[in-house]
């Protein structure tokens, strides 16, 4: 009976406050199609927690904390997930008339061979020509990891490759 009472008054306060919610979400975030399935995912949360919110002294204030928190966290990743993508498209599009195929079959079977966060360092910083900030921020880690696994993964293509072929075929950086 405990449960059915938990599941009425949660209904109840859904049926009050999903659309306040969600005009929250809108509000914070800017954007109308997310915002339902903000507050919609905001009150899932909630409905996890239901015993403790029920007893709380406002629960309506702790929905809209809720609320604010995956707003907040969407927008980061939203910001997060942009750079990327402008990082990406930033690069230089150069063109070599008679490309040394042999060598790019080469090195990217070497970069294959690379654990991911070394590759990724490898790629951006040469391959791209990124600086080490826009390297770290593309990838969510610190400058000082950028410059390590970038160290060690051409460390790794030099032994692969050999030291002239490395240099020349992914570029050296000074």
């Amino acid at each position: 009976m405990l449960l059915e009472d938990a599941a009425a008054e949660f209904h109840d306060f859904f049926e009050r406050h999903h659309a306040e919610l969600a005009r929250l979400a809108h509000l914070l975030t800017g954007e109308s199609d997310a915002a339902d399935d903000l507050a919609a995912d905001a009150l899932v949360a909630l409905w996890h927690r239901w015993d403790r919110v029920r007893r709380a002294d406002h629960p309506l204030a702790y929905a809209r904390g809720v609320v604010a928190n995956m707003a907040r966290s969407r927008i980061r990743s939203a910001v997060r997930e942009r750079r990327r993508v402008a990082l990406f498209w930033a690069r230089h599009t150069d063109r070599v008339d008679d490309p040394d195929i042999a060598g790019v079959v080469d090195v990217r079977a070497a970069l294959g061979r690379l654990p991911f966060r070394k590759r990724s360092c490898v790629v951006l910083r040469h391959a791209f020509d990124l600086s080490e900030k826009d390297t770290a921020l593309a990838l969510g880690i610190s400058v000082g990891t950028v410059k390590s696994q970038t160290s060690k993964g051409m460390a790794e293509l030099r032994r692969t490759l050999g030291t002239h072929a490395a240099e020349e075929l992914v570029g050296r950086r000074n």
